[in-house]
């Protein structure tokens, strides 16, 4: 029987980069917040080999994408002679900053588990995430995480408030090696600690902070024309998530993000606009 799973995207409420390591990854510490923008995939057993069919039109089916790496990197791992066919249904925006691809993976990870009768462990599928990719490890678990390390170190919390959001995404791309390869590092070490953030979680102004955010705000001066309208629409905090172009306001309540989000829609026509919540508790779910 097919297995059906939904998987959210995230923000990150804040991105601290705090140095380059020698093999060329960077030191990170990171809020991330699962939201309620999903992929949905379905996958199902065949005699051998992977399929991978996807309703967006520019993403790889094959080798190349990260759901089809980790359905390969599994059956390897879970030594099965059998494969697996995968319908990855997008809504996630691609190339948002909003993690689809690693979403996709891990959702590809959990739903092998269960389509194999959990062959393997939590532990086993945490190994294969950090190799797929520094977000990955992060999508198992949909919930709200430090993240650390190069962001595979996952610190799961409790407390954390579902902030009302208004998402923006004009339609560029941004990559993310490009973004890190202008990065000029200064910080060092985490200016923000969880401590703090979880005594006081609405003063957002505090914690609302990214340091990719210079690069690409410098390079697309769009994204700060849209952080200023979400500011000026009373947006309690705004920020670019991930190394963008997405770019989210944080709203006191719901009804104000729902209005603001009706207003966006039609000021940022051709941009995708999205109007949510982030989530407290796992937001995957299998269906």
């Amino acid at each position: 029987m097919p297995i059906q799973i939904s998987i959210p995207a995230k923000i990150n409420l804040w991105l601290e980069i705090l140095g380059k390591r020698s093999d060329g990854y960077h030191e990170l510490s990171s809020l991330m917040l699962p939201i309620g923008v999903y992929d949905h995939l379905q996958l199902d057993h065949r005699s051998a080999g992977i399929q991978l069919a996807c309703s967006h039109r520019e993403i790889p089916s094959d080798h190349n994408n990260l759901a089809h790496k980790a359905a390969r990197l599994y059956l390897a791992r879970a030594e099965s002679g059998s494969g697996v066919s995968i319908l990855l249904d997008k809504g996630i925006p691609v190339g948002a900053g909003l993690g689809g691809g690693s979403a996709d993976a891990a959702a590809v990870l959990l739903a092998m588990n269960r389509l194999f009768q959990n062959r393997l462990s939590l532990q086993e599928l945490s190994e294969m995430a950090h190799m797929l990719g520094a977000d990955v490890p992060f999508f198992l678990h949909q919930s709200p995480a430090l993240a650390t390390g190069i962001g595979e170190k996952i610190e799961l919390l409790d407390g954390v408030p579902e902030f009302p959001i208004v998402l923006i995404k004009p339609p560029i791309t941004v990559s993310t090696g490009w973004v890190y390869q202008r990065l000029k590092l200064t910080r060092g070490v985490s200016r923000i600690r969880i401590s703090t953030f979880l005594a006081r979680p609405w003063q957002l102004r505090d914690f609302l902070e990214n340091d990719l955010e210079f690069v690409t705000l410098h390079e697309y001066p769009l994204l700060n024309s849209i952080k200023e309208w979400l500011e000026n629409h009373g947006a309690e905090g705004t920020l670019m998530s991930g190394s963008g172009p997405t770019v989210f306001g944080v709203f006191a309540d719901e009804s104000r993000a729902q209005g603001v989000g009706k207003l966006a829609e039609i000021r940022w026509k051709g941009c995708w606009v999205a109007t949510t919540k982030t989530q407290s508790a796992p937001a995957g779910v299998f269906r």
